[in-house]
């Protein structure tokens, strides 16, 4: 008999092991994976309390910058100047070096050598900034702190943002803090729930702080501020926004336009998409026209002349919003909206490039699209890649699908145009924001994060 027992749990124990721990991560289902007793209330500010810990990295490697969400000009299009192959052989890109993460779907920024995550150490039970090395992986510096937090489709959702002074991030209980950027060391911090009157989204945090300029612009969604503007080095309130129909905050996040000689930030609450003057938060325009009741997550992109494209998941569509000068108002109109089934996006913000709106859409098919919402393309019934990101870089779409399949696009309008593809990553859910730095492209699952070296090589093909 107890060598049945024994044979039993060996049985068991291999099955466990094959499935891994992800297998109980399910597809999500509205309003039924909501971790209980995230109420988005708290009575003290976390973060503050945070402690540097020292690693054995160094920063070295790059003086290139992918500064923020989507990188330079929040745009999700690469300024890169080195070559990038354009065919792969073999098993595809090598990899440089990779590091183990805790459940999420962050993305990560670069400055200076140094590559920065928000993560989550599920053991301890801490919120971490991480700071690692471009070069190797390894950690120079972690800011961490206790935040107990429940497994919520993962924890980790925020991209932070850079200077070369200060790094500025928000964690998944809309915790924010700046950082100086070389050792860690605190400078100022701001809970969102207990000072604005902010309410934790129900998958948790997945807005990214915006830097612009000297300030930090943040949309807490809360009682008494919709949008906020904070001094970037002390994280003094420069201005709010009022709030009066209460609008909550949502998973996008806030993107910056300029329109008639002046500069707003574009943020899609509950409730609808406003437009704010960047001057002093005053409210220039809102409509109510898009909302989305589950989650809404793409931010909003500008295109030319006034034109801003809404997208979302959970049958929202997309619509694309005009704005107007009608005497001392700003007006938005709808030129046109699109039935999910032509363009939607539950996760990822397209990108716009030569004038065409390229981006996934619900079914998992990559589409190009024209300004009118005419579909130039889409890729074929077997390329389809869920949920997974995408960035451009010269000239090329780097498209990563769930299952970590990287896929070169060729980025035109004419046809889909599949270059290359290899298997890059191994785990579930590769959906965090991609970056690209001098060659090196940083790409991650559900727990593990890569960077991959996707430069040009003198035996390789180039454009």
């Amino acid at each position: 008999m107890p060598v049945l027992v024994l044979v039993a749990g060996v049985i068991l124990l291999s099955f466990w092991w094959r499935q891994g721990p992800d297998s109980s991560v399910k597809m999500r289902l509205p309003n039924v994976d909501q971790t209980p007793g995230v109420s988005g209330t708290a009575s003290l500010n976390p973060a503050a309390s945070g402690k540097v810990i020292s690693g054995p990295g160094m920063a070295a490697g790059t003086t290139s910058a992918w500064p923020q969400f989507r990188g330079p000009g929040r745009s999700g299009v690469s300024l890169e100047t080195n070559a990038l192959a354009r065919v792969w052989t073999g098993e595809g890109p090598a990899q440089v070096w990779a590091v183990d993460c805790g459940e999420g779907y962050a993305g990560v920024t670069i400055q200076s050598g140094r590559v920065y995550l928000m993560d989550y150490d599920a053991e301890m039970k801490q919120s971490a900034l991480r700071c690692l090395s471009y070069a190797d992986g390894r950690e120079i510096w972690r800011y961490a702190y206790p935040l107990p937090l429940k497994r919520n489709h993962g924890v980790t959702r925020t991209v932070p943002a850079l200077t070369d002074k200060f790094v500025v991030a928000m964690d998944s209980m809309c915790n924010v803090f700046c950082l100086d950027a070389t050792n860690g060391a605190l400078l100022w911090s701001i809970n969102l729930v207990r000072e604005f009157g902010a309410t934790v989204p129900p998958w948790y945090a997945g807005q990214c702080p915006l830097i612009d300029g000297q300030m930090v612009i943040l949309a807490p969604g809360g009682t008494n501020a919709l949008l906020l503007a904070v001094d970037l080095a002390s994280g003094k309130t420069i201005w709010q926004t009022p709030n009066p129909q209460g609008w909550k905050m949502t998973h996008s996040s806030v993107m910056p336009m300029n329109f008639a000689g002046q500069r707003f930030y574009l943020y899609c609450a509950s409730g609808g998409v406003v437009g704010v003057s960047a001057t002093d938060g005053a409210l220039r325009w809102e409509s109510s026209e898009w909302k989305i009741s589950i989650a809404n997550v793409p931010a909003p992109l500008v295109l030319d002349d006034g034109k801003i494209f809404l997208c979302g998941g959970y049958n929202a569509g997309s619509l694309m919003l005009q704005l107007k000068v009608e005497g001392d108002k700003i007006v938005p109109t709808i030129p046109f909206r699109l039935a999910p089934e032509v363009f939607g996006a539950t996760q990822q913000t397209p990108i716009f490039y030569g004038g065409q709106l390229y981006g996934i859409r619900p079914n998992g098919q990559f589409v190009c699209l024209d300004p009118d919402g005419h579909v130039r393309w889409t890729s074929p019934a077997d390329s389809q890649f869920g949920l997974g990101s995408f960035l451009l870089a010269d000239g090329v779409f780097y498209v990563l699908n769930d299952s970590g399949k990287l896929t070169l696009v060729e980025g035109t309008p004419d046809r889909y145009h599949q270059l290359a593809q290899a298997q890059v990553l191994r785990g579930i859910e590769s959906w965090a924001p991609m970056a690209l730095v001098n060659g090196h492209l940083f790409v991650r699952d559900f727990i593990r994060l890569a960077c991959l070296d996707v430069a040009a090589k003198e035996s390789s093909q180039s454009k």
